[in-house]
């Protein structure tokens, strides 16, 4: 196991964590959340240790592999297959020495422990794992000083989850990921046989893949069982009860003052006032939990225009000579929220690109309404800011003849303060230099907001205020994103780039889902004819009900036993000091019912549907 035993830390003076402390099972998939800047990526260099501690200390089994996306990305002449297959270092060691070795009995040791490792299915499984992360069988055999940065980073995280070390730290990894790649590394998460702590603001995958949640607030560390929407309810109860708990102190405080104030002059109650002042100073302070200022985006309301705002009939458009995507006939309205799917590579750039007057098509008809306006924002913008400037003298670029306070106010309007507004650029964290961006492309109130990977950079809380944002914008929006929360929240029509076109697609989020992770398992044949079902019995039946009755039987009693421990944590008393250690033990308590009812409910659901299934027989 992992554990982290009262460590402190501060970088030029500013404390990071104070007496911090948490305990990671082996095996454990956890993730790592907390504010921007609240000091996550330096608690995975301590653990690394890169960094070195002023106090407390941070311990693993010993002969633990710790194991991380690499910082520089590969870029070398070596074949993307055999960059993944050397991250196995004692497995290229012992095949390295296999060719050169002559000793009998040392070939033997070399033959059984290439055995032990499974090293004969290395290039399959590093095939696969490429495979996954979007490089096909043509791509893994090219040189990575072929790709990009951000392809040559998929390749430093194939590498590192081939190599399986004993405790895998990933920082933001769906930052270099498609949508079918963020897919693909939840349900591998799933399976990892070691210890897994990642830091993501990705809801979806804290949902799917981790079975913890390491909280980083306030310079210490709380380690929650569940899932992150488990986390967020049990969080979210605390906060209630410590907020319950600082009221009822302050009633005590104001009651115990008040009498000092009127006693402490009158010799007869000299000695009752004075042990109240003593009460005062011994009384060890509950705060109220502190809600951080709310993040906002604030867009601009563009004027309503008459339908459609683009429309295409049988457009193609491509690069040169070369034909991208064709035979095209779509239709946006201002109050579309469409959301592009398919493979990088397949168009979705291309496509943005056209809609947003980048790239004129190639041949067909498309028409646009005159007085279009369009935002756009894709990573690469926020690359792009000028990193010696202010995001204010950004805006005075842009706005020449507005006053000072309207540009603070545009800025404040996407939760970027005086501070940040007289920050140079290159001081501003990546979510701060996002929201800048996502500023300078709705300046002009587009009627049609173009997004590429939005959220890339952005806290959960961030994230949450851009899915407000733009469920109340009028205009128009189109959005490519890996995050699933985001896309299932905003977008009302999915639009599915594949095979040189793009045409509506059908299904949902989750049959798109369903559809991505099947489609590297084995086809099977179907059946020449299946036999029609047959009626089940009454016996069948009965059992049926039985069974949906037992289950609900059990969620009535846990849910029973969450009420009853829901009154418990909320009883002020419980979290005075010297109760602390009775409290961590309900709060588990109520973890772990919690897990249960999600268990119990999901049995029920299941009971219940086997029951009508065979009643309609």
């Amino acid at each position: 196991m992992l554990r982290i035993d009262t460590i402190n830390y501060a970088v030029e003076g500013r404390p990071l964590f104070e007496d911090a402390g948490a305990t990671i099972p082996t095996g454990h998939k956890v993730g790592l959340v907390g504010r921007n800047g609240t000091g996550k990526t330096t608690l995975f260099r301590l653990i690394r240790g890169e960094l070195t501690l002023e106090s407390g200390a941070i311990s693993l089994p010993s002969k633990a592999r710790i194991g991380g996306i690499a910082q520089e990305a590969p870029s070398s002449n070596v074949s993307l297959l055999n960059t993944v297959l050397a991250a196995d270092t004692e497995r290229a060691a012992l095949m390295a020495e296999s060719e050169t070795a002559t000793d009998p009995g040392r070939i033997a040791d070399i033959q059984t422990r290439l055995a032990d490792i499974d090293a004969w299915s290395a290039e399959s499984r590093a095939a696969s794992i490429l495979k996954g992360l979007g490089f096909d069988t043509e791509a893994q055999a090219r040189p990575c000083s072929d790709f990009s940065g951000g392809w040559r980073m998929r390749v430093a995280l194939a590498a590192v989850l081939f190599a399986q070390p004993d405790l895998l730290l990933l920082d933001e990894p769906t930052n270099y990921l498609d949508l079918e790649g963020a897919l693909w590394l939840e349900a591998y998460l799933v399976k990892y046989p070691h210890t897994v702590i990642i830091i993501s603001h990705d809801r979806e995958l804290l949902n799917r893949s981790v079975n913890g949640i390491l909280h980083l607030e306030d310079k210490g560390l709380t380690f929650y069982s569940g899932n992150y929407d488990q986390f967020a309810r049990q969080r979210a109860a605390n906060r209630a009860v410590q907020a319950a708990a600082a009221k009822k102190q302050d009633l005590r405080r104001a009651h115990l003052q008040g009498f000092v104030d009127r006693f402490k002059a009158k010799a007869s109650k000299a000695k009752q006032a004075q042990s109240r002042v003593k009460m005062l100073e011994k009384m060890e302070t509950i705060r109220a939990p502190e809600d951080a200022a709310r993040t906002v985006f604030s867009f601009p309301t563009p004027e309503e225009l008459s339908p459609p705002i683009i429309a295409t009939e049988g457009t193609s458009v491509g690069y040169g000579d070369t034909v991208i995507l064709k035979k095209m006939d779509l239709r946006i309205d201002q109050d579309d929220r469409i959301a592009l799917l398919g493979k990088n590579g397949e168009g979705k750039s291309t496509l943005s690109k056209m809609l947003s007057d980048r790239l004129a098509p190639m041949s067909g008809k498309m028409t646009r309404s005159s007085k279009l306006r369009i935002g756009f924002f894709a990573q690469h913008q926020v690359d792009e800011l000028y990193i010696d400037e202010t995001p204010l003298e950004h805006l005075q670029r842009e706005r020449p003849n507005e006053g000072q306070a309207r540009l603070r106010a545009r800025l404040a309007g996407f939760g970027l303060g005086a501070d940040q507004a007289d920050t140079e650029v290159g001081r501003l964290s990546g979510g701060q230099k996002a929201r800048l961006s996502l500023l300078l492309a709705t300046l002009d109130a587009p009627h049609l907001l173009i997004l590429d990977e939005p959220t890339n950079h952005l806290d959960i809380e961030s994230r949450e205020a851009l899915v407000e944002a733009l469920t109340a914008y009028t205009g128009a929006v189109i959005l490519v994103s890996h995050d699933m929360h985001l896309l299932s929240l905003v977008a009302d029509r999915l639009w599915l780039v594949s095979n040189g076109t793009v045409a509506p697609y059908d299904g949902d989020l989750q049959s798109y889902r369903d559809l991505l992770l099947a489609r590297d398992k084995p086809v099977r044949k179907p059946a020449a004819e299946k036999p029609k079902p047959k009626r089940p019995s009454r016996d069948a039946v009965l059992a049926l009900r039985s069974d949906a009755r037992k289950a609900e039987a059990r969620v009535e009693k846990l849910t029973g036993m969450k009420d009853k421990l829901d009154v418990k944590l909320a009883d002020p008393e419980l979290y005075e000091p010297e109760n602390k250690d009775e409290a961590r033990v309900w709060q588990a308590k109520h973890a772990e019912v919690m897990t249960a009812l999600d268990r119990a409910e999901a049995m029920w659901i299941k009971a219940l549907e086997k029951l009508e299934k065979a009643e309609a027989l």
